[in-house]
């Protein structure tokens, strides 16, 4: 009746996993900052002469170009001081012709009886003066020609206008502040802090195969999408920030305008002056590295690690460093070398010093290491891709 008790089970095979071999494959290095697009031109525009505001001749929000009349004030006033100086210098110079004259009499009369020397003297003398007279009033026409073409104020660059701060019939002058502030648009800055140890790190990676040249930035906007331009970086601040100790990047990206949200004169463009971005800091070149799937990689309290096939079919646990990776692919700067074969799957099986049973790695995971490498490995913005910390995958 007990017969049955001596049929046990047999032990157990070795755990069946799925292998790949560790293989060089490109990748787009990628560093990600938080930054803020800033605006190249910024002009606050402000009364040079004190006069009523007659008439503001832009609309708020709308894009202007250098030169474009913005407000203008009266008139009256400035052009009667014009012409009044004018009769000044018309009248002075009136009597520097009397002068001259008087001048050439009295050079003649040295030839003769009656000519002094005195009365010459004191007519080159006056007619000098006169001369003197007529500059410093042609000076003050120009100074009021120059005050006249103050009660135009125009657009000094081309931009994006703000808000009016004044509106007409009141008094503007110099101490009235800043009438209204316009941005320029097209491109825009985008500047972006960086830790001293990785700004030295990007140092080291990108100036010794085209430094500025060697790199293109992209944005994430906050609303998660990748914005379609890509920059250039053209700056590194001289200085360090001492209390984050961090130095700040500047790069340059188009901003052009959206054609299906431009109407009359409001014209939108994608980046805002002060914009809250995320700065993707990529190579131009993708770089060659060993890489893994994702899911080959475990972590502990020391770090990450990956389980590697070694003599007769026993599972090694091999330390590794991590070096820029995607969602499907980790790359490897140390520990593992081109054909290690890593265990890819069944890893929640798998023990240290223990056999497997080795078998080519699935179809999706294969899959996924091939398309990722035909994407160049690259790590896109707008997918959420990025350095990931490594956690135990069954």
């Amino acid at each position: 009746m007990f017969a049955g008790a001596d049929a046990q089970v047999g032990p157990a095979g070795p755990p069946a996993v799925g292998v790949m071999e560790a293989a060089k494959r490109p990748i787009t290095e990628s560093n990600e900052f938080l930054g803020r697009i800033e605006a190249p031109n910024r002009v606050s525009v402000v009364a040079r002469v004190t006069a009523f505001l007659e008439k503001r001749n832009f609309v708020e929000g709308a894009e202007v170009k250098t030169g474009d009349l913005l407000y203008q004030l009266e008139r009256g006033p400035f052009e009667a001081d014009l012409k009044s100086k004018q009769a000044q210098v018309a009248q002075l110079q009136a009597t520097l012709v009397n002068a001259k004259l008087t001048t050439d009499r009295a050079r003649t009369l040295l030839s003769g009886p009656a000519g002094q020397q005195s009365t010459y003297d004191a007519a080159i003398a006056n007619q000098q003066s006169l001369e003197a007279q007529v500059q410093a009033a042609q000076a003050q026409v120009d100074l009021s020609k120059i005050n006249l073409d103050y009660t135009e104020i125009r657009s000094p660059i081309d931009g994006r206008i703000g808000r009016t701060a004044v509106t007409e019939g009141n008094v503007v002058s110099p101490s009235s502040g800043v009438l209204t502030t316009i941005v320029s648009q097209d491109p825009m800055y985008v500047t972006f802090p960086v830790s001293l140890r990785e700004g030295l790190a990007l140092r080291d990676r990108y100036a010794v195969i085209g430094g500025f040249k060697a790199v293109v930035i992209r944005l994430r906007l906050p609303d998660g999408r990748l914005y379609d331009e890509v920059g250039e970086l053209n700056f590194v601040n001289n200085t360090i920030a001492q209390n984050t100790d961090t130095i700040t990047l500047r790069g340059t990206i188009p901003n052009p305008p959206l054609p299906h949200l431009s109407t009359g004169r409001l014209t939108e463009r994608e980046l805002t002056d002060n914009e809250f971005v995320t700065v993707l800091l990529e190579g131009v070149q993708p770089v060659e590295v060993v890489a893994i799937p994702r899911s080959a990689v475990l972590s502990d309290q020391q770090g990450e690690y990956v389980f590697v096939l070694g003599a007769d079919n026993k599972a090694e646990q091999r330390r590794i460093k991590l070096g820029q990776s995607t969602s499907t692919i980790a790359s490897v700067t140390e520990g593992l070398s081109a054909g290690d074969k890593v265990i890819v799957e069944g890893l929640q099986r798998v023990r240290p010093g223990e056999a497997v049973t080795p078998g080519p790695a699935s179809t999706l995971i294969q899959s996924s290491m091939k398309v990722s490498a035909d994407d160049g490995g690259s790590q896109k913005a707008g997918s959420g891709i990025g350095p990931k910390p490594a956690g135990a995958n069954p």
